[in-house]
């Protein structure tokens, strides 16, 4: 963890932070119609047609234009969740553990600038895209979304149960593509029970996903995206791997590296480059992990940690059912 800036840093912060106050106030005009106020001809860019009122995750009711054209995702799963429904967002927040969007939603989102990280948006940046709907995924400090709101309209997509499946039915509602949500969510129920049948009896197999990196290894509990997936198809989930967590992973230290068995065992990193190149070959060396039966069964698949493990969406979920199908379907 970074050491606490130095106090003479501390003007510099006030300095952005009323930059980020100034932008908003000066953009306000041009605002006004993003936030559903009679300002016609303010915002060439923004929607045409009029609004409609959606009922976010949080139960709040927001007025958002009928046909966004200028959309900023702040969240993995917003990314996945536009690209998916076939908008092309003008702002995106970098995903765990990357520079841009996650590798698996890398190609369709190049050259959509980045406007944030995983801890928060750059308000600044935000500002600049000139957006008339903001999804802001389960963003909870209230100053953010305050500001967020200032700037377009602001929908909170993700609930405290993370469903994929449920984010991306709203944004379908958001971005007016809700039949086009519909249609996916069946196809993908459609490809989930064409695999549970083709997997047999291995349908029911014990199924572990773990993440390495450099501060060591980590299982993915209930309550997470992949999680949600492995249910869809039936499998079980060895020890910790049936409870709900803490956090979004959980830590396991190298003595206890047993608990990530199964009859089939799924891990990666969050990047192929950085501090996450060639871990896995150190992992696979230790002699902990050569011991496990699904390692020791040729169960084991190194799998891309930045969909499996992060936050996840539609996307990701129809990627890791062609994983599952590549590994475990002979």
């Amino acid at each position: 963890m970074l050491s606490p800036a130095p106090r003479p840093a501390r003007p510099a912060r006030r300095a952005r932070r009323a930059l980020a106050a100034g932008l908003l106030a000066a953009c306000a005009p041009a605002l006004a119609a993003c936030g559903g106020t009679d300002a016609p001809g303010a915002n060439d860019a923004a929607a045409p047609g009029g609004t409609h009122r959606i009922t976010d995750a949080t139960g709040a009711r927001v007025e958002v234009p009928t046909a966004p054209r200028r959309v900023v995702v702040l969240s993995e799963m917003d990314l996945d969740s536009a690209l998916t429904l076939g908008v092309k967002p003008v702002g995106l927040t970098a995903g765990r553990g990357q520079h841009g969007a996650p590798g698996y939603l890398a190609e369709r989102a190049r050259g959509i600038p980045v406007v944030g990280a995983v801890t928060g948006p750059d308000i600044e940046k935000v500002v600049r895209t000139r957006p008339d709907v903001i999804l802001a995924g389960q963003t909870t400090d209230s100053q953010v979304l305050d500001q967020l709101r200032k700037i377009a309209p602001t929908v909170l997509t993700l609930g405290k149960d993370k469903d994929w499946k449920q984010s991306l039915a709203l944004t379908g509602q958001v971005l007016g593509k809700r039949n086009e949500a519909e249609k996916f969510l069946a196809d993908y129920r459609a490809e989930v029970s064409a695999l549970t049948k083709d997997l047999g009896p291995t349908a029911g197999a014990e199924v572990s996903v773990a993440r390495y990196s450099a501060k060591g290894t980590a299982v993915m509990q209930q309550g997470v995206f992949i999680s949600d997936v492995l249910k869809d198809l039936g499998f079980t989930r060895p020890g910790v791997q049936n409870q709900k967590g803490e956090g979004h992973s959980t830590p396991i230290s190298d003595e206890n590296l047993h608990e990530i068995d199964g009859d089939w065992l799924f891990i990666g990193t969050l990047a192929t480059g950085g501090p996450d190149a060639g871990l896995l070959d150190k992992l696979a060396a230790k002699p902990a992990y050569r011991q496990l039966k699904a390692v020791r069964d040729h169960h084991a698949t190194t799998i891309d940690g930045s969909k499996w493990t992060s936050q996840g969406g539609a996307q990701a979920a129809v990627s890791v059912l062609g994983d599952i199908r590549k590994a475990m379907v002979k």
